[in-house]
C-alpha cells in the first residue's frame, strides 16, 4: 500500500471552516439559561523529550456540549483540538526549562468555561550526539476497564541519559504517553467490544525511540455503542475521462465516532491501493476524493472505503461500489 499526504478536496458542505473565537481570558456574558462549560479536569503534563511535552485531561461529557479545548502555556494559547479529543503533544519547546500548562473548555457557541488548574512539566536537557535508543519496553500486561478503557503495565527500560517518556500504540497509531518514571498507564476513549492490540517503546530525551514491546491483546467489555457503525456512509463512485485519462471520483460521510479521522483506507478489486492522510483539517461531513485509474475504457472496477479511527484500529468497510470506465 503507498501512503500520500495530501490536501483534500471536499464537497461544498465541508468547504466552510468553522471560525475560531478569540482566545481572551475572560469569558462573555451568558444568558440565564446558558451554562457554561465546566472545568477540565485530570490535566496532566509529562515531558516528552527534551523539546516536547505531553498534555491530557479528561473528556467532559455534560451539557452543554463541549466543541473544542483550548490548551494555554501560561498565558499563551498554544494549540487548540476538537472536543472529542483529551490528549496534545506541544513541540518546538526548549530544553531545561520548567513550563505551566492550563486546558479549558469552549461550546458550539464559543462561550469558554473557566481554565483548568495548571499542571507542570520541566524538558530535560538537550543530549548532544545521541543516538543510541533506549532499550525496548518488557512485556506489557493489561485489562480491560469496563467498555471504554484499559489498563497497562510493563517492564521499564534503560537508556545511557534516561528515559523521558514511553508511547502507547495500538497497531501502528500511538494513542497515549506517559512520563519516563511511569510503567503503567490507564488508555481510554477505546469503544465497547473491541479486541486492541497495544505495545510500548521508550524514548529518551534525544527523541530516540526504543524498539516496540512485546504485544499484548485486550478485549474491551460490551457496551450500549456496539451498534455504532464504523463504515463510512452514503459512500458513491463514479468516473470521468480527463486528457485521455480516467479517473475513479469518491464520495462519502465520516462515520460517527469518538474523535477526529484523519486516515482512510481505500481498496480496489478487493485489495487495498492507497492510503489517503489528510494534510489539513480533515472534513467532517461529506468528503471526496479522486484518483487515476488508466486508460482503458469499458474496465469495470469495484472499490470500498474504511477509515482508521482515533483509537488506532481499522472501521468497517463501505458498502462496495462498482463503476466503469468510459
Amino acid at each position: 500500500m503507498r501512503r500520500v499526504l495530501l490536501t483534500a478536496r471536499y464537497a461544498p458542505a465541508c468547504a466552510a471552516l468553522l471560525a475560531l473565537a478569540a482566545c481572551g481570558w475572560g469569558a462573555r456574558a451568558s444568558g440565564p439559561a446558558e451554562r457554561l462549560p465546566a472545568a477540565a479536569t485530570g490535566v496532566t503534563a509529562a515531558a516528552g523529550s527534551s523539546t516536547s511535552v505531553h498534555v491530557m485531561w479528561n473528556l467532559a461529557d455534560e451539557n452543554p456540549r463541549i466543541t473544542r479545548y483550548e490548551v494555554y502555556s501560561g498565558t499563551t494559547k498554544v494549540k487548540e483540538v476538537p472536543g472529542s479529543e483529551h490528549m496534545v503533544d506541544i513541540t518546538r519547546l526548549e530544553p531545561s526549562t520548567a513550563y505551566v500548562f492550563r486546558v479549558r473548555a469552549r461550546n458550539a457557541d464559543g462561550v469558554p468555561g473557566p481554565l483548568s488548574r495548571p499542571v507542570r512539566a520541566t524538558t530535560p536537557a538537550a543530549v548532544a550526539a545521541d543516538d543510541t535508543a533506549p532499550t525496548r519496553p518488557g512485556a506489557p500486561q493489561g485489562r480491560a476497564l469496563g467498555g471504554r478503557a484499559v489498563q497497562l503495565s510493563w517492564a521499564g527500560s534503560s537508556d545511557a541519559r534516561g528515559v523521558v517518556s514511553y508511547d502507547i500504540y495500538q497497531g501502528t497509531s500511538k494513542i497515549h504517553s506517559v512520563g519516563g518514571a511511569q510503567t503503567a498507564a490507564v488508555v481510554t476513549g477505546l469503544r465497547p467490544n473491541t479486541a486492541y492490540v497495544f505495545t510500548v517503546r521508550a524514548r529518551d530525551a534525544a527523541d530516540n525511540v526504543s524498539a516496540p514491546s512485546d504485544s499484548v491483546r485486550i478485549t474491551t467489555a460490551p457496551g450500549q455503542e456496539d451498534d455504532r457503525s464504523t463504515a463510512p456512509a452514503a459512500f458513491r463512485a463514479r468516473t470521468h475521462r480527463s486528457d485521455g485519462a480516467y479517473y475513479i471520483d469518491l464520495s462519502w460521510t465520516a462515520p460517527e465516532v469518538d474523535g477526529v479521522i484523519t486516515e482512510y483506507g481505500i481498496q480496489l478489486d478487493g485489495r487495498a491501493v492507497t492510503s489517503l492522510v489528510w494534510g489539513g483539517s480533515p472534513p467532517t461531513g461529506t468528503c471526496t476524493y479522486s484518483f487515476y485509474i488508466g486508460r482503458e475504457a469499458d474496465v469495470t472496477h469495484r472499490v470500498r472505503i474504511r477509515a482508521k479511527l482515533p483509537d488506532g484500529t481499522w472501521g468497517a468497510l463501505s458498502a462496495e461500489r462498482s463503476v466503469t470506465t468510459g
